[in-house]
C-alpha cells in the first residue's frame, strides 16, 4: 500500500510539473534544415536544461518570465548562444541552426544540472558520426565525468566498474605492447587502445585526470574501427577533455589508505582575445603501495600530463593538437597462474579461496621494479565544405617502452614438483619467475581521413561517413626470463624478501636466460563507408562496409614468421522502429569482425594450405527507452556471435615432427544485457546494469571442446550505484552515493588436461560522500566497505585490494 501511495504521488507530482506555465521550446536543425537530435540546450546561470528529440525539438519550463542566455552544444557542431524574453505564463519558441565545427563553450554554462545527468543520450564516435542513442542499433555504454567526480574515480580501471557487462581480468604489467589492463567482454578479451575513435595504446594504468567520458562499444565493431584496436567483444573508447573560451579549471589534493596521495591540475585559458585559441592542461601524479604487506614491497608511482591545444582560425576551420605522456615506475601486482606441467587433482583443492597462500603476504622483494612510459600525439583538422559536409583528419602516433622486471609466480603440487615420488595432493611451494623486457617499444601510426555528410534526397534523410584509414604497427620487444627459484608456503619467518633485483640478476649472470623476441611490423589499409537512412520518421536502416588490406611484413613473434598478405571485408547492418517517437526504440544489428592468420599451417596431407581471416558474426536484437521526459534511459538487449575459422591443432606427425592444423573450429557466445540510468526525482540518480553470457567451444580442440573459455570471464555480472545530491537550499551540493559490483564463479582453468580451477564469486560495495561548493569540493570514499577476498584472472590468480578510505579537497575557479 505504501509503494502505491508513493508512485501516485510522484506521477501526481509529474503531471503538476506538466502544466508549468511558462515555457520555451524550439527546434534545432542544420542547415539543410535537417534536425538535430541528442543536442544539449540550457539556460545560463540557472540549473535548467534538456536534450532534444530525434525531431530536433526541446521544450524548458520555467519559472517565471524574464530575460534568459540560452545556449545549445552538440558534438561536431559550433556551440550557440541566444538572448530570449519569455513572458509570465506564456510559451515562447527559439529555433536554432548548428554549423559544423569543434568550438566548446564550458559545458556547464551550457548543459547546468540537466535532468539525469549521468546518461548520455548522443555520441558522435559510436558511428563515427553525431547520433542519438535511440537512433543507434548498436549497443553501447558511456562513463561521464559527473559519475567520475561523485565516485571519486582516478583510473579507467575504476571507471569501467560502471559499465554493464565489462569485467577487469588482469592488472596492467606496464609492458611495452601490453596494452595496459586487460576486460571481458561478451566473453572475449578487450583492453583500452582507442582515443577519440583513434589509436591511443596505453601499457599501464591509464589516469582519469583528462577523461570526459569513457565509451564501451558492445560486439564486434571491425567495420568502423577495423579488428587490430577490437576484440569480437568490442572496445573502449575514451573520450577526452576539450579547450573551451573562457578560463578555468580546478586543483586538487587526495590522500588515503596504503600511502596512497594524489595531486591533480585542470587549467584551461584562451590564448587571444577573440578566442579562437584555447590551451588546456590536465596533469596528476600518484603514489600507492601494495596492500599487501604496506611498506615491505610493492608500489605504484604515475605521472600524467595531457595538454591540448585547439585552434579555430574561421568558423568552417578547426584544428586540435593533443598529447598524452605517461611515466611509471611499478612493481607489478602479484599475477599467481597454475603451473603449467601440472594438475588441478594433484593440489587437493580447486578454488582461489582454497588456496595455502596469504591473502595479505608479499612473496616478492625490493628491486623487481620496471619503468614504463607511453607518448601519445594527436592532430585532428575539421573543416566544413559546405553546410552538410565536413572533412575530418585524424593523425595519430601513439609509442610505448618499458624496461625491467617483471616478477610472476606459480602454483606447483608436491606431486609435480617431486616428479610423481609424492603421491599425496597438496601445494607446500610456490615457484618465483621473472620475465623481464630491456629496451622494449612499440610504436603504433594511424591516419584517418573521414567525409560525413547531413542531407535529404526528397524527403529522406541521410547521415552517412566515408573514410581512409592507415594503420602501422611497428614492434621492438625483448622478453627475457624464466623461473628463478622456489619458495615453501606457512613456514614461519621464511624471508620471501630473498626473491629481488639483485637474486633475479644474479641467476641471468649464472645462467643466461632465453628471449622472446618480437618484431613484426605490419601496415594495414583500409577504406569503409557508412549510410543511416531515415525510411520514416519512425524507421531508419544503417548499412556500413569495411575493405581491410592487411600487409604482415614479417619477423620475430617469438619465433620467425613468413611476411603474408590478406584482404577481409567486414560488413554492418542495423534497423532501428520507434512505436513512441522519442521515447521507444526497437533495435536489430548485423556485426562483424575478424582476425589475420598467419598462413604458415599444414594439412593432415603435409600440404602448406592458405589461411583465412577467422571471422566472429554478431546478430542483437533489443529496446532502448528515453522515458518520463529523459529520466529513465535503458537498454536492453540479446546477442548472439558466432566464431568461425578458428585454427586448430589436429596432431603432431611423429615421422616428420610437423604440427596438422585445420581452419574448422568454431566458438558461440550468446547472453543478454541491461543497462539503467535513471533520475526519479530531483537529486536522485541511479546506474544499474546486468550481464549474462554463455560461451563455449564448439568444434576445436578435444582438450576444450564444450567447455567455456578460461577468458570468457564470469557468465554473471551486476553492477549498481545510487547516489542522492541536496538540489537546493542551504546544504545544496552535499550528497551521498553507495553501490558494487558482483560476479559469479570464473574459470580460469578449464580443460581436459588440467582440470577445472575457479575464482569464486564476489560482492565488492563501495560508497562516497561529497559536498559540492561553487569553488570547492569536499569528498570522501570508501571502497570494498566489507573487506572482502576476492580475486580476479586471465588465467591467473590476482587478489585484490582490501577496504580502503581516501580524502579529497579540489579548488575550482
Amino acid at each position: 500500500m505504501a509503494t502505491h501511495t508513493a508512485l501516485f504521488l510522484f506521477f501526481l507530482l509529474l503531471g503538476h510539473l506538466a502544466q508549468a506555465q511558462t515555457l520555451l521550446s524550439g527546434r534545432v536543425m542544420n542547415a539543410a534544415g535537417a534536425p538535430l537530435s541528442g543536442a544539449s540546450v540550457g539556460v545560463q546561470g540557472t540549473n535548467l536544461g534538456t536534450d532534444t528529440d530525434s525531431n530536433g525539438e526541446y521544450t524548458i519550463t520555467l519559472s517565471q518570465g524574464g530575460s534568459y542566455v540560452v545556449g545549445v552544444r552538440l558534438l561536431g557542431y559550433l556551440n550557440q548562444e541566444h538572448r530570449v524574453t519569455v513572458k509570465t505564463g506564456e510559451k515562447q519558441t527559439r529555433n536554432f541552426i548548428l554549423t559544423p565545427g569543434d568550438r566548446q563553450l564550458d559545458e556547464v554554462t551550457v548543459q547546468g544540472d540537466r535532468t539525469n545527468k549521468f546518461s548520455r543520450k548522443s555520441s558522435e564516435y559510436v558511428g563515427k558520426m553525431p547520433l542519438s542513442n535511440l537512433e543507434n542499433p548498436q549497443v553501447y555504454a558511456t562513463v561521464g565525468k559527473e559519475l567520475l567526480t561523485e565516485q571519486l574515480v582516478f583510473t579507467v580501471d575504476d571507471a569501467t566498474r560502471n559499465a554493464p557487462g565489462l569485467q577487469k581480468m588482469w592488472e596492467p604489467t606496464g609492458r611495452s605492447g601490453d596494452g595496459g589492463s586487460f576486460y571481458a567482454s561478451r566473453g572475449f578479451v578487450v583492453s583500452s587502445q582507442l582515443r577519440n575513435g583513434v589509436v591511443g595504446s596505453v601499457t599501464s594504468t591509464v589516469d582519469a585526470v583528462n577523461l570526459e567520458k569513457l565509451e564501451v562499444i558492445k560486439g564486434p565493431s571491425a567495420t568502423l574501427y577495423g579488428s587490430a584496436l577490437t576484440s569480437y567483444g568490442g572496445l573502449l573508447n575514451r573520450v577526452t577533455k576539450k579547450p573551451y573560451e573562457t578560463v578555468g579549471g580546478e586543483v586538487a589534493l587526495s590522500a588515503g589508505s596504503y600511502g596512497f596521495h594524489r595531486a591533480s591540475v585542470d587549467v584551461n585559458t584562451p590564448l587571444n582575445a577573440n578566442k579562437t585559441l584555447a590551451f588546456r592542461l590536465n596533469g596528476a601524479y600518484q603514489y600507492e603501495d601494495n596492500f599487501q604487506n604496506r611498506g615491505y614491497t610493492g608500489f605504484t608511482k604515475n605521472l600524467a600530463i595531457a595538454p591540448s591545444l585547439q585552434f579555430q582560425p574561421t568558423d568552417r576551420l578547426t584544428i586540435n593538437l593533443d598529447a598524452e605522456v605517461y611515466r611509471g615506475t611499478n612493481v607489478g601486482k602479484q599475477l599467481v597462474y597454475i603451473y603449467y606441467l601440472d594438475k588441478v587433482s594433484n593440489f587437493g583443492f580447486s578454488r582461489a579461496d582454497q588456496t595455502p597462500l596469504d591473502y595479505r603476504q608479499s612473496y616478492q622483494g625490493p628491486g623487481l621494479t620496471q619503468d614504463s612510459r607511453s607518448t601519445n600525439l594527436f592532430g585532428q583538422v575539421r573543416y566544413r565544405i559546405s553546410p552538410s559536409f565536413t572533412s575530418t583528419t585524424y593523425l595519430s602516433s601513439s609509442r610505448s617502452f618499458s624496461e625491467g622486471k617483471g616478477p610472476y609466480f606459480y602454483l606447483a603440487s608436491d606431486i609435480a614438483l617431486s616428479g610423481g615420488t609424492v603421491t599425496t595432493p597438496g601445494v607446500t611451494s610456490l615457484l618465483r619467475a621473472d620475465q623481464s623486457t630491456q629496451d622494449s617499444h612499440r610504436q603504433v601510426y594511424e591516419v584517418q581521413q573521414l567525409f560525413n555528410g547531413d542531407f535529404l534526397l526528397g524527403n529522406l534523410r541521410n547521415r552517412v561517413v566515408v573514410g581512409l584509414d592507415f594503420l602501422r604497427v611497428d614492434s621492438n620487444v625483448d622478453f627475457f626470463g624464466g623461473i628463478i627459484d622456489t619458495a615453501p608456503l606457512n613456514v614461519p619467518g621464511y624471508d620471501y624478501r630473498t626473491f629481488n633485483g639483485r637474486a633475479v640478476d644474479a641467476a641471468y649472470a649464472a645462467t643466461p636466460p632465453p628471449h622472446y623476441l618480437v618484431t613484426t611490423k605490419i601496415n594495414t589499409y583500409s577504406a569503409f563507408a557508412s549510410d543511416v537512412l531515415n525510411i520514416t520518421d519512425k524507421l531508419s536502416a544503417l548499412a556500413a562496409v569495411r575493405v581491410d588490406r592487411y600487409d604482415n611484413k614479417g619477423g620475430i613473434l617469438y619465433s620467425p614468421i613468413e611476411a603474408y598478405e590478406q584482404t577481409a571485408v567486414s560488413p554492418k547492418f542495423g534497423l532501428v522502429y520507434q512505436p513512441v517517437k522519442d521515447r521507444i526504440s526497437l533495435f536489430a544489428n548485423y556485426q562483424n569482425s575478424f582476425n589475420n592468420q598467419n598462413s604458415s599451417y599444414q594439412n593432415a596431407q603435409g600440404e602448406s594450405f592458405v589461411t583465412k581471416p577467422e571471422r566472429a558474426n554478431q546478430v542483437e536484437g533489443g529496446v532502448k527507452l528515453d522515458a518520463a521526459q529523459g529520466r529513465v534511459s535503458a537498454t536492453v538487449s540479446y546477442y548472439d556471435i558466432r566464431v568461425q575459422n578458428i585454427l586448430r591443432t589436429l596432431y603432431t606427425d611423429p615421422n616428420t615432427s610437423l604440427t596438422v592444423s585445420a581452419q574448422d573450429g568454431t566458438q558461440w557466445s550468446r547472453g543478454a544485457e541491461l543497462n539503467l540510468v535513471a533520475n526519479p526525482v530531483q537529486g536522485l540518480n541511479i546506474v544499474g546494469g546486468f550481464a549474462y553470457n554463455y560461451s563455449k567451444f564448439v568444434n576445436t580442440s578435444d582438450d576444450v571442446n564444450g567447455r567455456r573459455p578460461n577468458t570468457a570471464s564470469s557468465p554473471y555480472l551486476a553492477n549498481a550505484w545510487v547516489s542522492y545530491r541536496q538540489p537546493s537550499g542551504t546544504l545544496k551540493g552535499l550528497g551521498l552515493g553507495f553501490g558494487g559490483n558482483y560476479a559469479s564463479d570464473n574459470k580460469i582453468l578449464n580443460s581436459v588436461s588440467q582440470g577445472v580451477f575457479t575464482l569464486p564469486s564476489y560482492t565488492v560495495l563501495n560508497a562516497s560522500a561529497f559536498y559540492d561548493l561553487p569553488h570547492y569540493r569536499f569528498a570522501v570514499k570508501m571502497d570494498n566497505l566489507t573487506n572482502e577476498h576476492y580475486w580476479i584472472g586471465y588465467t591467473t590468480l590476482n587478489a585484490q585490494k582490501l577496504r580502503s578510505i581516501i580524502g579529497s579537497i579540489a579548488y575550482k575557479f
